[in-house]
């Protein structure tokens, strides 16, 4: 990411958790956005389990706040631009008075909350002219799956940067949410923690997607075996 920014390059990346996978599963059109990105990393302790049972073996988990936070730390040091997409306005003005403290020398070139309802033609072309006007050459999108994994790919050859789809990182190194306990994200139960802290957000999607994927994967795994 740090060589397409340094080109500069307009590309996208994908973090992808179960909810990522189980959206592409059921949309075609949203998997070939997925299948689409540069890069798609696996954020998320079933995801790795499952790359490893697949073959992988030495896969680790790709988390989006340290992807996020590493990320910034190298642009920081080769001196390249960033901006921030997405959250709210609160939010996002916590997250970057959170990341000047750390990053001093970080240059956030941009940064925009956009409103909830969809944009015009108008507004998005704005939008693009402010972001690349503004020498962002690294673009952080936090809008939530699958919002931000759409935006990105409507987006790449017209903002000209590389766009890393960052999901909750926004809420959490601002400090506006809690991340889970490490043992918790070490065993896969992250989204029990979650689901512990937005329950009314989030029980749908949980009791919708995971136990599908499990089921999945295992059929999956088991039709290999045969």
């Amino acid at each position: 990411m740090i060589k397409w920014a340094q080109k500069p390059e307009s590309r996208y990346v994908c973090v992808a958790n179960v909810h990522v996978v189980m959206e592409a599963y059921d949309s075609p059109d949203f998997r070939e956005v997925i299948n689409s990105a540069d890069l798609v990393t696996p954020d998320g302790m079933p995801l790795v389990w499952t790359l490893r049972a697949l073959g992988v073996r030495d896969q680790t988990r790709v988390y989006g706040p340290e992807l996020t936070l590493w990320l910034l730390e190298a642009a920081a040091q080769e001196e390249i631009p960033v901006g921030f997409y997405g959250s709210s306005p609160g939010t996002i003005q916590r997250l970057v008075d959170v990341l000047k403290k750390r990053f001093p020398s970080l240059n956030i070139a941009y940064s925009f909350s956009p409103p909830y309802r969809p944009h015009t033609a108008e507004e998005d072309e704005a939008v693009v002219r402010e972001i690349n006007a503004s020498g962002v050459r690294i673009l952080l999108v936090g809008l939530g799956c699958p919002k931000q994994e759409r935006w990105m790919a409507e987006h790449k050859g017209r903002v000209q940067a590389v766009m890393l789809g960052v999901g909750a990182a926004f809420d959490f190194i601002a400090g506006v949410k809690k991340q889970a306990p490490h043992w918790m994200q070490g065993h896969g139960l992250e989204w029990l923690y979650r689901l512990s802290q937005e329950p009314g957000r989030l029980w749908r999607r949980y009791l919708y997607t995971n136990p599908r994927f499990a089921a999945l994967i295992l059929l999956n795994l088991l039709s290999r075996k045969k």
